[in-house]
């Protein structure tokens, strides 16, 4: 049996330097000091055979008194065959359960959106996660334990009738925004899962579960490319842009003649650019794919940059008359204006089509010129950084090719230059 110290003082007890020091009273009773004053009632005590230290809580929280009260009780729990830290472990796992089966799926969605706020790429994004999850989602399944939610819920949620589809399911009827709305509670589940809200299989997974169950998406969903203007037509359209006065119609210009993306033109900062090297370089936070890409600028995207006044109190290369980012819809509005059904981002597709059949440049080339990923990360790092200049090359001939009249005369000149 341990031996019984001699009995500590309230007023001793105040006075303790750092360190462990038994109290007396109930054998095995400690008070820790920390370097900070700071003291912790303790139980060295052995139950069965292991030996234990138990916690009794803080002074002056649990008093002098106090710790020898609960201290006896825990010796006379252990005499009786009880274990208290056992015990205490189970009423602890029992009461995180509890807590845990109070967790809905809307609560998890929206702790998981949350937590993702400085992963977001704009507010655009978080917007329509919150959106989806919101409308498809939480009616059907919101209020449901997280626990709880097994495939039948699932299948509710992706299969739930579209009154303005005559009720169809939303899997046939809208199969891109089911796809989306599948992936996020997928990862809002396995997050609930990480956090220990729910246990068991992902019952939104998709692979090995719901594709043996479900259409797959390509048997589903109508591919809608987005409506370009043919590269043949491509000098008379850019002649009447050219025509067309306001900042939107110039960031139009210069998003064809860099085959870019329409939010990458809007946000282009004036320190992006290089304009004695003739590079623009865009950060990888305002790009799809998350990391940073250069544009090597042929001289009539140059000369378009250099034409540009700064404006007073925004660094915003094209900014809005109040200073902000460009709408979505102002290159937009600049085509309707001009009565075309066309969109911005065809021109994308218009400057892929026009390397593949007009030029001789490799397909690699034009994907990386668009920004768009390779499966080789070696090649793609190559075609980033070395071949800089024969990107501006192709580049230049895209943008030479828009100021030729004569596609044939085009077609023969770009086949050459391609070449050699």
């Amino acid at each position: 049996m341990p031996k019984v110290a001699k009995e500590l003082s309230a007023l001793g007890l105040k006075n303790l330097p750092p360190g462990s020091y038994a109290v007396g009273g109930v054998a095995g009773l400690i008070v820790e000091v920390s370097p900070t004053g700071g003291k912790t009632w303790v139980l060295r005590v052995r139950t069965g055979n292991k030996r234990r230290e138990i916690g009794l809580g803080g002074y002056p929280s649990t008093s002098l008194a106090e710790a020898r009260q609960k201290a006896r009780a825990m010796r006379e729990a252990i005499a009786s065959g009880k274990d208290p830290v056992a015990e205490r472990q189970a009423a602890k796992a029992a009461l995180l359960a509890q807590q845990a089966a109070l967790k809905t799926f809307a609560w998890c969605a929206t702790s998981y959106i949350s937590s993702l706020k400085d992963q977001w790429k704009n507010a655009k994004h978080r917007q329509q996660w919150e959106n989806t999850v919101t409308q498809y989602a939480n009616p059907l399944i919101g209020k449901l334990p997280v626990q709880s939610i097994a495939l039948p819920h699932i299948l509710e949620v992706l299969n739930q009738p579209q009154a303005d589809k005559d009720d169809a399911p939303l899997w046939d009827c809208k199969n891109e925004t089911a796809s989306r709305l599948r992936g996020r509670i997928e990862k809002i589940l396995d997050w609930a899962t990480v956090h220990e809200y729910r246990t068991g299989l992902n019952p939104a997974r998709w692979k090995g579960h719901l594709d043996a169950i479900l259409k797959a998406p390509s048997k589903v969903q109508k591919t809608e490319h987005h409506k370009s203007i043919p590269y043949m037509e491509m000098h008379d359209f850019m002649t009447a842009l050219r025509k067309q006065e306001g900042t939107g119609a110039r960031a139009l210009e210069f998003a064809i003649l860099c085959a870019s993306r329409s939010g990458e033109v809007r946000g282009a900062a004036w320190e992006e650019f290089d304009l004695n090297k003739g590079l623009w370089t865009i950060p990888g936070d305002r790009m799809k794919a998350g990391k940073p890409h250069t544009v090597p600028l042929s001289k009539q995207a140059l000369q378009l940059i250099k034409s540009i006044e700064p404006t007073v109190g925004t660094n915003l290369v094209f900014p809005s008359p109040r200073g902000k980012i460009l709408s979505d819809m102002t290159l937009t509005a600049v085509m309707r204006r001009m009565q075309l059904e066309a969109v911005p981002h065809g021109f994308r597709s218009t400057f892929r089509t026009w390397g593949g059949e007009q030029t001789a440049y490799p397909r690699d080339m034009l994907e990386i010129a668009l920004a768009h990923a390779l499966e080789s990360k070696v090649e793609a790092a190559y075609m980033h950084g070395t071949q800089i200049e024969k990107r501006r090359k192709l580049m230049q001939d895209w943008a030479d090719y828009i100021d030729l009249p004569s596609a044939q005369e085009a077609n023969i000149v770009l086949l050459k230059t391609a070449n050699g």
